[in-house]
């Protein structure tokens, strides 16, 4: 095993507070109690632009790649303006001992070339202490226009490496956009990269639109709409923004909606006469299933990832809690039992925590906690946290903050499972209810 990988699944653990990681050739068993986690310093010389239309994209593919890694808060780079050796061509012999002098402990080199609209991109991982390249060189063909995918990629690649988990940089985010003052606020949901770059509008501010939530293979969204007055819950295509509404009887009123895990199925709330309950409808053959039949409020359900059980919210026990029930319905446990409210649990992609949003003594915090309910862990505290939402691989939670008064706006935030690294998304304008989608293809 690699220099690099044992520092890097070291500072992974102190991060993650996980007692075990499988490495590269072998299980690698460590007991954490306490830390200072030290990033990992790495270098990024700008990619050689094999052609020359390709000088740009080279700069910018770098650029990206860097900030992907400095993001996560395990990496962080060594400015180019210290560099000893450069990189002018992607087949030079890697001068190691120039890189070790500068502490770099993982070097990321790379090639770009343009062809009419095709975009080639070729790239290494080196250990430097160790002298090694790490998994070989891979070459990934986009579009000139794609080259942020290409570079949300090859970080991908990198972190996948040297971590051992699954990356999370290119996928994307569905939100609400807000402009306008609070008391007049309009909203829309819109489509963006998970970095806050590439925003599409997918609705209009005619109606007010809340809830937004990904299917599993980020092809459609759901959503709550207040278009006919009342909350009803659309289907939208992403591709073609196409909708289909979830028919529902006169009257009744839905809302916090999600997709099954396969994507064939939506569990929501549906407020009737005063009841509010959950239920399953089948988006093929409109079939309806009552999950919950309580006096209480049930809402905001969210799968198990495979698709076995249901968290949701209920205030059955005269507070706001969480409970987890079978698929079909049934016995319900609690699983939330410290002071104060709890709300909006979302299942971890890993399938061993539930993320939730928590209202304890005029303050908002972003938690997360067992399946169980044990080792609750709170990772945020502000004014208003709410909304929580996984990346693809399980590690950071993207949530809205919002300040509060007059002026107050909405914004959205991310944040390790750790508690550590909280940094806002880069938007311009308010935005809220994020959910965020699978890596594209």
């Amino acid at each position: 095993m690699t220099r690099l990988l044992n520092l890097l699944i070291t500072a992974f653990l102190l991060v993650l507070l996980a007692p075990v990681v499988q490495a590269q050739n072998g299980p690698l068993r460590i007991t954490i109690t306490d830390g200072v986690i030290e990033p990992i310093p790495f270098a990024a010389p700008v990619f050689e632009a094999e052609t020359d239309a390709a000088g740009q994209a080279a700069r910018d593919i770098t650029s990206v790649l860097a900030q992907d890694l400095r993001g996560t808060g395990l990496f962080r780079e060594i400015p180019q303006q210290a560099f000893i050796s450069t990189v002018s061509s992607f087949t030079q012999t890697i001068a190691y001992a120039d890189w070790r002098a500068i502490n770099a402990q993982a070097l990321v080199t790379g090639a770009v070339s343009v062809s009419g609209d095709q975009l080639t991109v070729k790239f290494r991982l080196y250990d430097v202490f160790s002298g090694e390249e790490l998994g070989g060189g891979q070459q990934l063909v986009g579009t000139v226009n794609g080259w942020r995918r290409i570079a949300h990629k090859v970080a991908d690649v990198v972190y996948g490496r040297i971590t051992g988990e699954g990356g999370y940089f290119d996928s994307r985010v569905v939100f609400v956009g807000e402009t306008g003052t609070k008391g007049n606020r309009l909203k829309r949901l819109a489509i963006m990269d998970y970095d806050g770059a590439n925003i599409q509008f997918l609705t209009d501010s005619s109606a007010l639109v809340l809830a937004p939530r990904f299917s599993p293979t980020g092809d459609r969204v759901l959503y709550t709409s207040y278009e006919s007055g009342f909350p009803r819950i659309n289907v939208l295509d992403v591709a073609s923004v196409g909708r289909q509404q979830l028919q529902t009887a006169p009257g009744e009123m839905s809302f916090s909606p999600r997709f099954s895990r396969d994507g064939r199925e939506v569990i929501y709330s549906l407020a009737n006469g005063g009841n509010t309950d959950i239920w399953r409808t089948d988006l093929g053959s409109g079939e309806h299933t009552r999950l919950t039949n309580a006096p209480s409020i049930e809402t905001a359900p969210s799968f198990s990832p495979d698709g076995s059980q249901i968290v949701f919210e209920s205030d059955r026990s005269g507070t706001q809690q969480l409970y987890i029930m079978p698929a079909s319905g049934g016995n319900a446990q609690r699983i939330s039992f410290g002071e104060g409210r709890y709300g909006t649990p979302v299942w971890s992609p890993r399938g061993d925590l539930v993320a939730f949003t928590k209202q304890n003594a005029g303050r908002f915090h972003i938690g997360v906690m067992r399946i169980d309910g044990s080792e609750e862990r709170l990772l945020t505290a502000s004014q208003l946290d709410e909304g929580p939402s996984w990346s693809p691989n399980g590690r950071v939670i993207m949530f809205t903050r919002e300040t509060l008064g007059a002026s107050g706006a909405s914004t959205l935030y991310s944040v390790d499972i750790a508690g550590r690294n909280l940094q806002p998304v880069q938007l311009r304008g308010g935005a809220s209810d994020p959910s965020w989608g699978p890596l594209q293809p």
